[in-house]
């Protein structure tokens, strides 16, 4: 009798097993197939190549957020770090470092781009040694580093937008608008860019030592220690490559736009965590996926280009995205309550 009970029991439970874990695929078709209908002119040429741009600014900020929460950890200042950046970008095109008495170095786009990357990295070392070292709390110390950033960005002009980021022939500058507008074989480079980046995060997670050490940290952070991890070396390298995502994101905002404002970047953080968590990554670390991410970074784009297509005003895009992040969490808890079931009752069986 027990095992004509069970068997259907069983088959439910690995189907809604299966479900859950496949949620990101069944967001993406829902929402797609919603707005295909719902909202005008979403099925178009130019409407699929801005939303390849937005997904793409999500993306980069959710590849670094998925390798910080693998770990156990969080980054809210990833948004500051946008601004802070994209205005060092604008700056040192127009500027360059005054070195006084009428003297200064002037950079070209290669330089520009790699002492952007070097600040983001920077602010993300800044961050891992707060954690690791002083045992802040990631919240706060990410949380403090939000202000000193978007503080920072504010300091460098007043306030005001760094305008005509055209640069200049004469320093080799004036390639810096191809970077976030530029063209390869038709498709947007900074959709090539995140591929190569995708790619090799991909990578590191899945086929390297430190792949392994990041989801160890996050699964069982004594337990890696004990086994020989250097768990703070992993933390503080999660946050400096979440810092280079940042950074990279920033490069591309002035560079589309020709111009840096203090302001970029703001509430970027929650989309990237809200893409990371429905991708699968799991808030309490230790799960998660780098391709999982990049769906969930679609999800939150084709929703928020939707929203605006159908006319909804900013306020409720705010509550809906924080809907989807709530539920988003709590479908993760189903899915690791479920599959411990699923385990306890495998092992029972053996």
């Amino acid at each position: 009798m027990s095992a004509t009970a069970d068997t259907p029991t069983k088959g439910g439970t690995n189907w809604l097993l299966l479900l859950l874990k496949a949620r990101t695929f069944v967001a993406l078709i829902l929402v797609f197939g919603y707005f295909s209908f719902a909202a005008p002119n979403f099925l178009s040429v130019a409407n699929a190549v801005l939303i390849s741009k937005h997904v793409a600014i999500n993306a980069f900020l959710a590849i670094g957020m998925t390798y910080v929460i693998i770990t156990g950890g969080i980054d809210l200042s990833v948004g500051s770090v946008v601004g802070l950046t994209s205005m060092i970008a604008g700056y040192l095109i127009l500027n360059g470092i005054d070195l006084g008495l009428g003297w200064s170095i002037q950079f070209n786009t290669l330089e520009i781009v790699l002492l952007v990357c070097l600040v983001g990295v920077f602010v993300g070392w800044v961050n891992g040694l707060l954690i690791t070292r002083l045992n802040v709390a990631p919240f706060i110390a990410t949380l403090g580093m939000l202000y000193i950033a978007r503080g920072a960005a504010l300091l460098m002009s007043g306030g005001r937008t760094f305008p005509n980021l055209n640069g200049n022939p004469e320093y080799g500058s004036h390639t810096f608008p191809l970077i976030g507008a530029g063209t390869l074989f038709g498709v947007p480079l900074m959709i090539w860019i995140l591929i190569v980046v995708a790619l090799v995060a991909t990578y590191i997670a899945q086929r390297t030592p430190l792949g392994r050490h990041i989801y160890a940290t996050g699964g069982n952070e004594s337990g890696a220690e004990l086994s020989g991890v250097r768990v703070r070396r992993v933390k503080t390298f999660v946050y400096m490559f979440s810092g280079l995502m940042a950074a990279i994101v920033g490069i591309i905002i002035a560079s589309q736009l020709k111009a840096a404002h203090p302001a970029t970047g703001e509430f970027f953080e929650l989309n990237a965590i809200a893409a990371a968590v429905l991708g699968g990554t799991s808030m309490s670390g230790g799960r998660g996926r780098i391709w999982g991410t990049i769906i969930g970074a679609f999800v939150i784009g084709i929703l928020s280009d939707g929203l605006i297509m159908m006319g909804v005003s900013s306020f409720w895009q705010m509550v809906i995205k924080g809907l989807v992040i709530v539920a988003a969490v709590v479908v993760d808890q189903a899915q690791s309550r479920l599959q411990a079931r699923v385990a306890l009752a495998q092992e029972a069986a053996s």
